[in-house]
């Protein structure tokens, strides 16, 4: 099955001259099948300049409401879990870990209790420490505690310096009460099953997966699974920066972590410090039209793929654009009839896995995706599907045991569909998948029935989309890149504008987010932001 709203995460620091490298199995998993991510080749930084050609700053509106009504932090009833103490204890290398206990329902805060894993890098020159970087890598489901055990990899020695990097695995994810939806078993044939159907047969069989997926979250995790949005996430937030001793939060948020960074900033403007949003999502999408600029987006990325792989001497596509992208989809459509044979003769290249794999390898193209791609696809046109199978079992971190390591494919289903309320059916999903396909001929279809698990949700929606104004809150910086496939540039330029003061940093290029992608542009004023909190000029451009 496809991803159903593929909120990634980021990945890791490149700097020029890198060799190419794996990426940390934290940062893994940038598109995987139920919306995947998770690495750098030798990169040129580029100069920045003011606006070029067609890539402008808009003026950010300002005025606005916030449309969360959150407990106030002077509640007796949120007290305790205000003034508690962080236990913190030694957990390998310098870092060092501990447990907040947050309420269950913030409705009702003196019912049930959980808590999350925390971990934090302590700043590297305490002397001249500024407070806590906290930070989310993505998703949702994504560890923000594996997170920042690569944060010598993902962020600029300044600030490792000057700021404790502190890292929590939201309610729901890895460490924090994970809900589970599927058995591993159950995940393989939800990754394997026809993602494109169209016969009544196919669709019996992705609309009866979904519904496995919807009944196992609420089944397997009955406590937890109603709350795990990202409205509550962003409460724990607060809960955090309150235990961290900061008066105002500094956060750091890859792809949905800028939704649950700016939902927060919604929440609690005047605790907002300094605040990053990279590879922003658009709040005020539903989740059919987030899937929609998706699977535009990584069409787009098809596209610049191809043409990179025409410039390599072993690419195995034939020559030109548009045929190279039609080799590539008459590969997937043969894939519907007759899958490649991997070395588990129980698990061949379906379809879908590939269409997955493929996705999950147009992410980070400056961390050396592309030339996995291109070794995947060779191997695959010469009849050895393995080599591909085993790229998405690396990125959705499934060992040779048949085991996922963590919850992140439930994750990412569960928290969506809780935050946005539009739930389309098996016939609504075919008319999307027809009318998704004339704009995005090779993802559009798969993309439109991803979607299909969140008609089988029984609760509400607890954070319907809307705009986001966060008046009263300082500056937030916003950064968007280009050809983001996974959260288009469209996306930032919305966030930017809604925010009342939000400032747009753009990249030229392409791959998902933009810090540490090889633009010294993009880090250096993403560094000076979070250092002494000037950001940069309107209309700024960086390539």
């Amino acid at each position: 099955m496809p991803a159903a709203v593929r909120r990634a995460r980021a990945g890791d620091r490149a700097s020029a001259g890198a060799p190419v490298t794996r990426i940390p199995s934290s940062r893994r998993r940038a598109a995987i099948a139920a919306a995947a991510v998770v690495a750098g080749l030798s990169l040129v930084l580029s100069s920045c300049s003011g606006t070029v050609g067609s890539v402008t700053q808009e003026s950010p509106t300002s005025g606005g409401s916030s449309s969360g009504s959150p407990a106030s932090p002077s509640d007796p009833a949120l007290a305790t879990f205000y003034s508690q103490r962080l236990a913190w204890t030694p957990c390998g290398g310098s870092f060092v870990c501990a447990r907040l206990t947050v309420p269950l329902d913030y409705s009702a805060p003196s019912g049930g209790t959980i808590t999350l894993a925390l971990i934090k890098l302590p700043a590297s020159d305490p002397a001249q420490r500024i407070g806590s970087l906290v930070t989310n890598p993505g998703g949702p489901g994504a560890s923000g505690v594996d997170f920042v055990r690569s944060a010598r990899a993902v962020f600029d020695a300044s600030l490792r310096a000057r700021y404790d990097i502190v890292g929590f695995d939201p309610r729901g994810v890895a460490g924090s009460d994970p809900v589970e939806c599927l058995t591993d078993k159950q995940t393989d044939a939800f990754l394997a099953v026809d993602g494109t159907p169209t016969t009544p047969a196919q669709v019996t069989a992705i609309d009866t997966l979904a519904r496995q997926l919807a009944v196992g979250c609420r089944t397997r995790s009955p406590k937890i699974y109603a709350h795990i949005g990202t409205l509550d996430a962003a409460r724990d937030v607060d809960v955090l920066r309150a235990a961290l001793g900061d008066q105002k939060l500094t956060w750091f948020g890859f792809s949905y972590g800028t939704e649950l960074g700016a939902t927060y900033a919604d929440l609690f403007p005047t605790h907002v410090g300094r605040m990053v949003l990279d590879g922003a999502i658009d709040p005020s999408l539903t989740n059919v039209e987030m899937s929609h600029g998706q699977a535009k987006g990584f069409e787009v990325a098809l596209h610049h793929f191809v043409l990179w792989c025409d410039q390599q001497a072993d690419c195995p596509l034939p020559q030109g654009e548009q045929q190279g992208v039609d080799r590539i989809a008459a590969f997937f459509d043969g894939l519907d009839t007759t899958p490649l044979a991997t070395h588990d003769a129980k698990r061949p290249l379906t379809q879908a896995l590939a269409m997955n794999a493929v996705l999950s390898y147009l992410y980070f193209p400056a961390y050396g995706d592309y030339d996995q791609l291109l070794i995947g696809l060779q191997d695959a046109f010469d009849g050895d599907g393995q080599t591909l199978l085993s790229m998405l079992d690396q990125r959705n971190e499934r060992n040779s045991r048949g085991h996922y390591a963590d919850n992140f494919i439930s994750a990412l289903y569960a928290v969506n569909a809780l935050d946005r309320p539009d739930r389309p059916t098996a016939a609504q999903s075919a008319v999307l998948a027809e009318q998704w396909s004339k704009e995005a001929p090779v993802f559009g279809a798969f993309t439109a029935w991803g979607i299909l698990p969140f008609q089988y949700w029984d609760v509400p929606a607890t954070d319907p989309p809307h705009e986001i104004h966060a008046p009263g809150s300082p500056k937030i910086l916003v950064v968007g890149t280009t050809y983001d496939p996974a959260t288009p540039y469209p996306w930032a330029q919305a966030l930017a504008k809604q925010l009342s003061q939000g400032v747009l940093l753009t990249r030229v290029g392409d791959g998902h987010t933009g810090y540490g992608k090889g633009s010294a542009c993009t880090d250096s004023a993403v560094d000076r932001y979070l250092l002494s909190g000037e950001t940069p000029p309107t209309g700024t451009v960086c390539h």
